[in-house]
C-alpha cells in the first residue's frame, strides 16, 4: 500500500518507537472531543499503524471494527479503539497468548 507517510517516520510511529494503539491515540487531543468516527476516518483513514515488527495496517482497517459513531471523550475513544484492535487480531500480545 502507498502510505501518505512512512509508518516508521516521526510522523508515523516515531521511528518505530510507537506501535498500535499509541499511534492512533496521538492523533487527537482532549480539545478535539467530541469527535465523530466518520470525520476521524475521513482525516486519518489512510494513515499507517504499525502493529508489530512485521505488520502495518491503516487506521481505516482498525475502524472497520469500531461500532460507535461518536466519542465524547478520550477514554471512550481509547477503549473503543482497543476493543476494535483486539477484535480484529491487531493486538499482538493477545495474539501470542491465544
Amino acid at each position: 500500500m502507498d502510505w501518505p507517510h512512512d509508518p516508521d517516520s516521526d510522523e508515523g510511529s516515531e521511528g518505530r518507537r510507537k506501535y498500535g494503539q499509541a499511534i492512533v491515540a496521538k492523533k487527537l487531543d482532549a480539545e478535539d472531543f467530541p469527535v465523530s468516527t466518520g470525520a476521524f476516518v475521513e482525516t486519518y483513514g489512510d494513515h499507517p499503524v504499525r502493529i508489530d515488527h512485521e505488520q502495518v495496517v491503516s487506521v481505516g482497517d482498525i475502524f472497520e471494527h469500531v461500532d460507535d459513531a461518536e466519542f465524547d471523550d478520550f477514554p471512550a475513544f481509547h477503549t473503543a479503539v482497543g476493543a476494535a484492535m483486539r477484535e480484529a487480531g491487531y493486538w499482538p500480545l493477545e495474539r501470542d497468548h491465544a
